[in-house]
């Protein structure tokens, strides 16, 4: 198996609190950022995805915070999809910081919404297929 999907980061001062350290929220928000520059690396634009009448829906997610971050931090966060049967597929990720430390562990549900009848597609991989140059990089 390959290495997964990586994006750095670089906390930034104004998103920390007061103890600190990276403020919660902005987890998600790295989650996200890597999720998004994994799908313009493989050639699926948000402007691909609603020209197909299909948009990624976040279903549930799930977030171990093991470490803090501090302003300055450099992270990488790692974005790798799993897929099952059916409608959905899992997201695992990774936030590490650069001596290797895991800072946090983020599990999401997500699937693809058709934009017309508001409901999920039968088989998100065959979207991803079908919109992708590069299916390897959502393991498929």
């Amino acid at each position: 198996m390959s290495e997964p999907f990586s994006v750095r980061v670089t906390v930034r001062g104004y998103e920390t609190d007061v103890q600190g350290h990276l403020n919660q929220a902005v987890y998600l928000n790295y989650a996200e950022h890597a999720r998004w520059s994994l799908l313009k690396a493989a050639g699926v634009s948000q402007a691909r995805l609603v020209g197909r009448g299909v948009g990624p829906v976040a279903l549930e997610t799930n977030i171990r915070y093991r470490r803090e971050l501090l302003a300055g931090d450099e992270v990488d966060v790692t974005c790798a999809f799993e897929w099952g049967e059916g409608k959905t597929f899992r997201i695992r990720q990774t936030i590490t910081k650069a001596d290797g430390t895991v800072a946090a562990e983020v599990t999401a549900v997500g699937g693809i919404m058709n934009l017309e009848e508001r409901k999920l597609v039968a088989d998100p991989r065959e979207v991803f297929k079908e919109l992708t140059t590069d299916p390897a990089l959502f393991g498929l």
